[in-house]
């Protein structure tokens, strides 16, 4: 399981350094957002950044 979550997904809190469960990183990775039960500091993950080709061909493909 942990290696199913993103790399991104961090597995301490940036602010107190509490480590999270499994259970909270999941949440994290999915609704990208959590507020830490120890310090109550809220983590907000920013959205991936896409490819700029592939927005690209998005647009393409949308276009016509």
């Amino acid at each position: 399981m942990q290696d199913q979550l993103s790399e991104n997904t961090p597995n301490l809190c940036p602010h107190c350094g509490n480590e999270l469960t499994l259970w909270e990183q999941v949440l994290l990775s999915v609704d990208r957002m959590l507020v830490c039960r120890n310090c109550w500091y809220r983590i907000i993950l920013d959205p991936p950044e896409e490819n700029p080709n592939q927005s690209e061909t998005n647009k393409e493909d949308t276009e016509g």
